[in-house]
């Protein structure tokens, strides 16, 4: 079942929001360094990532499912979140250069239907980045956090994911390796947690980020050449006798008068 969307604004509201959305969005960044004339959607509840883009890209779109609800955003100007169906995009093909899914793949009721919507929509050479949480992590077994609702995912399940829907990962990244504590001694220290954790590569990050591109084909496997059988002839055939020419009687009685 997805969080409501209410739940989800007062999570980033908080300490511990707030440390989630820097030490995310520090990654989308260095990934999306320049998004100008590009335009970006965001999936689920990705606006307190977005708003690091806000004034970059030629069209800015969030789009929250039926499931959880939707508030208006931006807080200023004209509001550019609508409500949708993930299963259906409101969306004509190929007219999205960037797309990021928050908090929206673990709550999809059918995630290859959103991946193939997504698949549709992007342009040529789009990418999707893909904010899930990670199986394996404290994050996601605690329901303290938005994080630990729904379906978390391992690397190797979200890869087979990915490339059944026709997706290349391209990069992958983890974060959160802070505890979902809000003590304001883990927040401090949160940076330096995430920083020597990342370097030596340690298990249980919170939540996996991957990049991934739109393949124009699907990939075809060699085939195995086919064995010919023998022409097989039947073991046990009825043998027939030729009938002589002109024996037996023709179809019209001939009587004498």
């Amino acid at each position: 079942m997805a969080l409501d969307v209410t739940d989800l604004r007062s999570f980033y509201a908080s300490p511990l929001g707030e440390t989630a959305r820097r030490l995310v969005g520090a990654i989308l960044c260095r990934r999306w360094q320049s998004v100008t004339g590009l335009s970006v959607v965001g999936l689920g509840y990705a606006t307190p990532y977005l708003e690091l883009f806000q004034d970059h890209p030629l069209r800015l779109l969030a789009m929250m499912p039926a499931e959880q609800g939707v508030v208006n955003w931006p807080a200023a100007g004209p509001s550019a979140s609508t409500l949708i169906d993930d299963s259906m995009l409101p969306l004509p093909d190929s007219c999205v250069d960037r797309i990021l899914l928050a908090h929206a793949l673990e709550n999809a009721e059918h995630p290859r239907e959103l991946l193939s919507e997504i698949w549709r929509v992007l342009t040529p050479g789009g990418r999707l980045v893909v904010v899930a949480p990670n199986r394996s992590g404290l994050w996601a077994r605690l329901d303290t956090t938005p994080f630990g609702h729904g379906r978390p995912y391992s690397r190797g399940q979200l890869l087979d994911l990915m490339r059944e829907s026709l997706f290349s990962p391209i990069y992958w990244s983890e974060a959160l390796y802070t505890p979902p504590l809000h003590r304001a001694t883990w927040l401090r220290f949160a940076p330096a947690i995430e920083r020597v954790s990342g370097k030596l590569s340690l298990p249980g990050a919170g939540v996996l980020v991957v990049e991934a591109t739109k393949q124009l084909y699907r990939l075809v496997g060699v085939r195995r050449s086919r064995r010919t059988l023998p022409e097989l002839a039947p073991a046990l055939a009825p043998a027939l006798s030729p009938r002589p020419f002109g024996s037996g009687r023709v179809g019209v009685d001939r009587r004498r008068d």
